[in-house]
């Protein structure tokens, strides 16, 4: 019998990952190649064929491809479209499965947005296995989430729920990109931590080695390794964005009662330094029923191959459905 398996596509700003995976999660073969240099959406996608068609060319005819799962920013589920993304360069509407249906005839070719695609990542491969309620936050350049209940991801009447990165912190506060203000992805992305940062360079007194960097130069990893060092600037930055981020997972444990939340991303590989003040202020304003009842925990997808993994995950939660 041959080995099945799922081709899984992320679709990033800059780059396009995809990989042959089968069902316990290993990757056989991997392509890549650039976003960012098809500013035409009909261009990009039939450089995208092409790099499937090299992917299913190395592999021959040892395995059984069930389907196709892409993870793109701003996915639409329902619709297997993605919509205005900001950071691509290609812009409006873009029909992704419609155009990888008259393409290629496999059972499944499913789309939705990346941090989705991580949450059913974590279900199929990580450590949400399991599990039936449980929320992904993945914590990079920008904040995304995955909201599972009952074992289903909720994706809402027009397929874009869970936008949790997206809900305001303070009407007055930070211009995001979505052109509001105050947003959770304002304080506890990469970019959101390093305003903080500055922030508190100019509030406080204390000496601090971040003192001598640029806002252009400084980086997530340079205030995780400064933290670690017991850089007060750093270390306070580290609990403020703790506390804001705490505060919205209280928040969303009131929507779902989730009984895991996982994060994921650049930051949350500062471990403790992110993790102890999330955990510490979700309790402190988290509802009383709710208290001491949700686990926070670290993504355990291996970090460099989330991406194609969870894209690939979309494809085995589609065929499972179907079986039901």
């Amino acid at each position: 019998m041959m080995n099945e398996t799922a081709i899984g596509i992320d679709i990033g700003g800059t780059n396009t990952v995809m990989g042959l995976v089968d069902r316990e999660g290993s990757i056989l073969k991997r392509h890549i190649i650039p976003t960012d240099t098809h500013p035409d959406y009909s261009i990009y996608m039939n450089s995208l064929c092409a790099a499937i068609d090299t992917l299913i060319s190395k592999e021959g005819s040892e395995t059984s491809i069930r389907g196709i799962g892409v993870g793109a920013p701003n996915g639409n589920y329902y619709n297997g479209t993605i919509e205005f993304a900001p950071n691509l360069k290609f812009k409006g509407v873009v029909p992704v499965v419609d155009f990888l249906r008259e393409r290629y005839p496999m059972e499944v070719i499913v789309l939705t947005n990346d941090a989705n695609a991580a949450a059913i990542g974590e279900m199929i491969y990580g450590g949400a296995k399991g599990m039936r309620d449980f929320i992904m936050i993945t914590l990079g350049t920008g904040v995304g989430s995955g909201i599972v209940v009952n074992g289903e991801m909720v994706y809402g009447h027009d397929g874009f729920a869970g936008e949790i990165g997206h809900t305001i912190v303070d009407p007055k506060g930070r211009k995001c990109g979505c052109g509001r203000r105050g947003c959770l992805e304002t304080y506890t992305s990469a970019q959101g931590i390093k305003r903080t940062v500055f922030e508190l360079l100019a509030e406080m007194t204390e000496p601090s080695a971040l003192r001598k960097v640029s806002f252009e130069n400084l980086s997530a990893h340079m205030i995780d390794e400064a933290a670690r060092s017991g850089d007060p600037i750093a270390l306070e930055a580290f609990d403020r964005t703790g506390r804001v981020l705490g505060l919205k997972l209280a928040d969303a444990v009131a929507h779902t009662s989730p009984s895991a939340i996982f994060l994921f991303g650049g930051l949350a590989q500062a471990g403790d330094l992110i993790f102890k003040p999330v955990q510490h202020y979700m309790e402190e304003y988290m509802l009383n029923i709710f208290k001491n009842k949700v686990k926070l925990l670290p993504s355990k997808l291996p970090p460099g191959d989330a991406a194609i993994l969870g894209a690939s995950a979309l494809v085995w939660k589609e065929v499972d459905i179907s079986k039901r």
